[in-house]
């Protein structure tokens, strides 16, 4: 898709992946990143405890929002899937390391994932004023 209000930003630290997604759109003063579970640069699943895929989810989406011109703090709305609820209180924990009142709009789905995948995340963001171009 081609058109002057629609962007594709990457750059080298945004993880990549086999499957057929972008990691950001960007339409506007809107940044969509795709879903970002606990896997490398290339894309390879590092599967870990709870608390280490859910670092490095978000981690991944900090990287994601940086090439798209935005950061955690302008993220409005996300998308959580947590494979066993049994973790959701520590999810809770850590999600307020992250982010803090006021929180984004949440959406929060249990027993989703693959075996091989404990978290993943995708987030809608706002970029900041001074990065947005006409």
């Amino acid at each position: 898709m081609n058109h002057p209000l629609v962007s594709y930003p990457q750059n080298p630290d945004t993880p990549t992946s086999h499957l057929p997604f972008s990691p950001a759109v960007v339409v506007g003063d809107l940044v969509f990143v795709s879903g970002q579970a606990s896997v490398d640069a290339s894309g390879k699943i590092v599967s870990d405890t709870f608390e280490g895929e859910f670092r490095r989810s978000m981690e991944n989406v900090r990287s994601v929002l940086k090439a798209a011109g935005s950061d955690l703090a302008h993220v409005i709305q996300t998308r959580n899937y947590v494979r066993d609820a049994a973790d959701l209180p520590r999810f809770n924990q850590l999600y307020r390391e992250y982010f803090s009142t006021p929180f984004p709009a949440r959406t929060t789905i249990t027993n989703c994932l693959p075996p091989d995948l404990r978290f993943e995340i995708e987030a809608l963001a706002v970029r900041p004023a001074e990065t947005n171009q006409p």
